[in-house]
C-alpha cells in the first residue's frame, strides 16, 4: 500500500520532533527528512536539517526512531540535493562526501532510500558532463549497494535561476538520460524519486514515465505545476522556466492526479508519495505552510485506499 507523507523541507522553523508531531497529528504516514549540513542555505529549501548525519551515531539512530515509532510515522526516506557534479571539484567533493553520510545515516535508521541529484555543469552538453557522471557515480552507488540503501534521484532540472542557465543543474531531467544512466550503472540501488511536474513545464508526458521505469520508482514527490500558455507564447521555452510556469500544490496546477495514481495502482507501485511545497502563495508564514500540506494531504487521499 503506498504510504502518504511529505518532504520536511517546507518546516525549516520546526524541530524534528515538532515535524513528526505534526505528521502524525494530520494523518501523515511518513515524511522524507531533510539532512543538510547545518550551515546557510544555498538556495531556497536547501539547508534544512532534520538529521545532522555528521558524527550519526547508532545511538543517535535509536533516538530517532524511537521518536517516529512513538508517533506512529515512518521515514520514507533522506534527502539532500546538491549539485556533485559542480565545476569546481573541491565544491563537489564536499557534497560526495556528505552525500555518504546520509548514505551511513540511512544504514543505521534501517531507512531504505536517499534522495538526491546527478548533478551537472550546467554551463556544458549532457556529453560533454557524462564524463564526470562516470567518474562520480558508479562509486556512489557502490558505497550505498555496500550499505543496503537505494539511491532515488529526482528528476528535476535544476535550471529555474539565472546562476543555473541554461543547462540546469541536475542531469537527470529527461527519460533518454535516465535510460542512459541505468544501462551506465545497471544497479538494483540506483533509481528514481519521480516528481511529475517536472515532465508538465518541459512538454513531456509524465505518465509513460511510471510504465517503463516501474521497477527504478523508489520515492515518489507529488507536486504540481500551472504552465501559463499565454506566457509562453511570449517568451518560448528558452526562457528561464520559472518565466512561464508555477509550481503549485497538488490540485491547483496541471497535472491529473486521478490519472497519475490509476497508473501508479496499475503498475504496482506500493512506496511513499510525499508533498513537496514550493507554492509562494503559501509561504507566508509556518501556519500558511502547516495548512498547505493539510490541504493537499486531503485532496491527494482521495486517490489513495
Amino acid at each position: 500500500m503506498m504510504q502518504l507523507g511529505f518532504v520536511s523541507a517546507i518546516l525549516p522553523d520546526l524541530s524534528l520532533e515538532e515535524v513528526v508531531k505534526f505528521a502524525a497529528d494530520n494523518g501523515f504516514a511518513t515524511v522524507e527528512l531533510m539532512c543538510w549540513p547545518k550551515g546557510k542555505a544555498e538556495r531556497r529549501y536547501a539547508g534544512v536539517t532534520h538529521i545532522d548525519v555528521t558524527g550519526f551515531t547508532k545511538d543517535d539512530a535509536a533516538r530517532v526512531n524511537e521518536l517516529m515509532a512513538s508517533a506512529g510515522v515512518s521515514i520514507s526516506g533522506l534527502g539532500y540535493y546538491p549539485n556533485p557534479l559542480a565545476p569546481d571539484r573541491a565544491e563537489a567533493q564536499v557534497y560526495i562526501d556528505h552525500i555518504k553520510k546520509v548514505i551511513l545515516a540511512a544504514e543505521l535508521l534501517g531507512v531504505g532510500v536517499v534522495n538526491t541529484f546527478i548533478g551537472r555543469d550546467w554551463t556544458k552538453s549532457v556529453e560533454d558532463n557524462w564524463p564526470r557522471f562516470k567518474e562520480v557515480w558508479p562509486p556512489l552507488v557502490k558505497f550505498a549497494e555496500d550499505h543496503g540503501v537505494k539511491i532515488g534521484i529526482e528528476n528535476c532540472p535544476m535550471s529555474f535561476t539565472r546562476d543555473e542557465w541554461p543547462g540546469g543543474k541536475n542531469l537527470a531531467h529527461s527519460p533518454a538520460i535516465w535510460r542512459r544512466m541505468f544501462e551506465e550503472i545497471p544497479s538494483d540501488n540506483f533509481g528514481l524519486n519521480y516528481d511529475p511536474s517536472h515532465m508538465v513545464w518541459q512538454q513531456m508526458d509524465y505518465l509513460k514515465p511510471l510504465r517503463e521505469f516501474t521497477d527504478k520508482l523508489f520515492h515518489i514527490h507529488a507536486k504540481d505545476v500551472r504552465v501559463d500558455k499565454h506566457r509562453l507564447d511570449e517568451v518560448g521555452i528558452m526562457a528561464t522556466p520559472l518565466e512561464f510556469h508555477t509550481p503549485k500544490l497538488p490540485g491547483l496546477g496541471d497535472v491529473d492526479w486521478g490519472k497519475f495514481f490509476s497508473v501508479l495502482t496499475d503498475v504496482g507501485y506500493q512506496g511513499p508519495v510525499c508533498i513537496e511545497v514550493e507554492d509562494r502563495a503559501y509561504e507566508g508564514s509556518l501556519e500558511s505552510r502547516k495548512a498547505s500540506l493539510v490541504q493537499s494531504g486531503r485532496f491527494l487521499k482521495q486517490f489513495m485506499p
